[in-house]
């Protein structure tokens, strides 16, 4: 399986936000690709990220790995990485990890967006 991304701006109440929508498998083989796409649009001066991961099949240690890496990164501007997820089975790495205390999780792109910083 290959991982599709996809980017858009969208306005919220707490300013703009860029939407990455991430379809597929994120694990060792594809991850780079994630990373790329969330060190380019850091570079570009997108601060404020919402990671859409409805599509994702697949997620292993790799991929949490890049996440974690692309937090750290908006935070060093001031930023946010919100997650849009309600699989269940892709929450419970999250939860096994104790990344839920670390990323805000929401069940839609909408909702990620209007929340506050």
């Amino acid at each position: 399986m290959d991982l599709s991304l996809s980017t858009r701006n969208v306005s919220g109440p707490s300013g703009d936000r860029t939407v990455v929508e991430v379809g597929g498998e994120i694990d060792v083989y594809t991850a780079p690709k994630l990373r790329e796409q969330l060190v380019e649009l850091v570079n570009d001066g997108s601060y404020h990220l919402v990671v859409d991961m409805e599509g994702v099949d697949f997620l292993d240690s790799t991929g949490l790995g890049v996440l974690v890496g692309g937090l750290k990164r908006v935070r060093a501007h001031e930023g946010s990485l919100r997650l849009v997820c309600n699989q269940e089975r892709i929450l419970k790495i999250f939860r096994i990890t104790g990344l839920t205390k670390v990323f805000p999780i929401h069940t839609s792109v909408e909702e990620a967006v209007a929340a506050e910083d």
